[in-house]
């Protein structure tokens, strides 16, 4: 997760230019840099907790994909 004073930094950003003509070339940079590290953030940890999903049917049966339970025991998780 992103520290509160990018997100805030963001936010920020996005509100002068809502509010204002524009953000000058430097905010506009510092702007588009930030938003890329919020998504690669973002996508990091739904990839985390993607590949640290256990999918069971309503019997109780594991019905994990097999590329999916690969992923998992590649990196040692659920004891695959």
């Amino acid at each position: 997760m992103l520290s509160k004073d990018k997100l805030d930094r963001i936010n920020e950003l996005a509100k002068k230019a809502k509010s204002e003509a524009s953000l000058t070339e430097a905010e506009q940079k510092e702007q588009q840099e930030l938003r890329d590290e919020y998504i690669q953030t973002f996508r990091s940890g739904m990839k985390n907790q993607i590949e640290g999903m256990k999918v069971v049917d309503e019997e109780g049966t594991d019905v994990t994909p097999e590329k999916l339970k690969q992923i998992q025991k590649e990196k040692g998780l659920h004891g695959r």
